[in-house]
């Protein structure tokens, strides 16, 4: 096997940044008005205590959208988010340098790519986390460091916020995706386990998503993939109680065309490979549940979504 002590791990300060805080956005008023339909959905699931799932790839937090989700986090209307393992590291960078994202085509040109030394600490908070508390999640290990520890920008860091508010981020690691699995601190027995009990965490609220809602920004094989688990194991163990998860809401939002999400394309057709079109559009909602796809970027799409429900909620004042 490689030694991985053979690595040289350079400072983060001699890393430059594609992204800063001045990326993140502020909170402001957008037009929410294509978004409605949606915040109608999570209303009603906040109305009666359903969960709201929001799913995510790592570029939702590098489209500075962080200040929008911890407000729908502190309102009631997120009740978990789901991560990649590279969402935590861009989270975690943030609140730690206010910066995150490297040049991948510059560093891997010599070997540099990924290899920096503090980013590897959150593989120390992890091997901490699991042999102190075999039952903690990922999510919940790091949020508890950034939120407990001395980082100058936790107020953007979402899962600090999460641990906060008690509310579960989930994190699907796949061994190998992440830059710290580099790092010679990396124990792959300590990551596995703690992103498994994230997936036994998320499966649980999906045990209750009957009435919720379930929305998908950017992330083409972690959250189809991941739900099509939990949602087969959470109706396996409901049909045993007589329950049914069918009557819920899933939303995707991403850049693909798609011409008609009413019915599953044939396998010559390239949208059959996008997973959230026949996982989250059609398959997992077709006992009763309904499903919509939003052509949008996440800068546009999060904001616009905050205030139709900022919208509706002065409605109803």
């Amino acid at each position: 096997m490689f030694d991985r002590h053979r690595l040289k791990l350079l400072p983060l300060n001699d890393r430059v940044h594609d992204m800063t805080l001045e990326t993140v956005m502020p909170l402001a008023a957008h037009d929410g008005s294509h978004m409605l339909e949606t915040a109608r959905g999570i209303m009603s699931a906040y109305d009666n205590s359903r969960p709201v799932i929001v799913m995510m790839g790592a570029h939702v937090i590098r489209s500075g959208v962080q200040r929008y989700l911890i407000d729908m986090m502190s309102s009631g209307y997120i009740s978990c988010i789901a991560m990649n393992g590279a969402g935590v590291i861009h989270d975690y960078e943030l609140a730690l340098i206010g910066a995150t994202t490297e040049n991948v085509a510059a560093y891997i040109k010599d070997g540099r790519f990924g290899l920096w030394h503090e980013t590897g600490q959150v593989n120390d908070i992890i091997n901490r986390a699991y042999s102190e508390d075999r039952h903690i999640g990922y999510g919940q290990a790091v949020g508890q460091a950034i939120f407990n520890g001395g980082f100058p920008h936790k107020d953007v860091s979402l899962l600090a916020a999460a641990y906060r508010l008690h509310i579960p981020v989930t994190v699907h690691v796949g061994i190998g995706y992440d830059i710290i699995h580099q790092h010679p601190n990396c124990d792959g027995g300590a990551t596995g386990a703690l992103s498994y009990n994230d997936f036994l965490k998320f499966v649980s609220v999906v045990e209750r998503l009957e009435g919720g809602a379930l929305l998908s920004f950017g992330s083409a094989v972690m959250a189809p993939e991941v739900f099509l688990k939990a949602l087969s194991m959470a109706r396996n163990a409901a049909s045993q109680e007589g329950r049914k998860i069918d009557n819920f809401t899933t939303v995707v939002c991403d850049l693909h065309e798609i011409a008609d999400t009413t019915k599953e394309p044939s396998k010559d057709c390239p949208s059959y490979y996008f997973r959230p079109f026949k996982t989250l559009l059609l398959r997992t909602v077709a006992g009763g549940g309904k499903s919509r796809y939003i052509k949008a970027a996440h800068r546009e799409a999060i904001p616009a979504l905050w205030s139709a429900l900022r919208e509706l909620r002065s409605a109803k004042q």
